[in-house]
């Protein structure tokens, strides 16, 4: 799995053919989810706790000292397939290192169940649709986790 974390003051996520935002929120995370082939559970919830610990978040003297659940910040997670984009061979991005979408949507869902039971309010994308996102970066912080 790929996570790029991105520290926002506020965040939105808009299924294109309908026009319906499906996530929002205000402080927190802006988390953009990858799922390759071999993916399990059990390096979801070596994520979840990463994240859910993660100390990015800025303290009083505005020092990344605090963590989401520090903060009671929200996150909100969107599935990106594209994050395991292959271009070592020409210009046309290969994507076979990518998980099935059955497989991944598994993953996904089992990922932002982990962070609920953390105590973390989540909001979600659409897995699966265009989407059209508004982010409010918040430094900017930008993190990559992988595993």
């Amino acid at each position: 799995m790929k996570l790029v974390i991105q520290r926002v003051n506020k965040a939105s996520v808009t299924v294109k053919n309908t026009n319906k935002v499906v996530g929002k929120i205000e402080k927190g995370l802006f988390i953009l989810f990858g799922v390759k082939k071999g993916d399990t559970k059990e390096k979801v919830d070596e994520l979840v706790k990463k994240v859910s610990k993660l100390r990015i978040m800025s303290d009083v003297n505005n020092k990344m000292n605090l963590s989401i659940v520090d903060t009671n910040s929200n996150c909100l997670v969107v599935s990106q397939f594209t994050l395991y984009a292959n271009t070592k061979d020409g210009n046309r991005p290969s994507f076979i290192e990518v998980e099935e979408p059955i497989k991944a949507k598994e993953i996904y869902e089992y990922f932002i169940e982990k962070l609920k039971l953390k105590n973390i309010h989540v909001e979600t994308g659409e897995f699966g649709e265009y989407m059209e996102i508004d982010t409010f970066l918040d430094g900017p912080v930008t993190i990559i986790l992988e595993n």
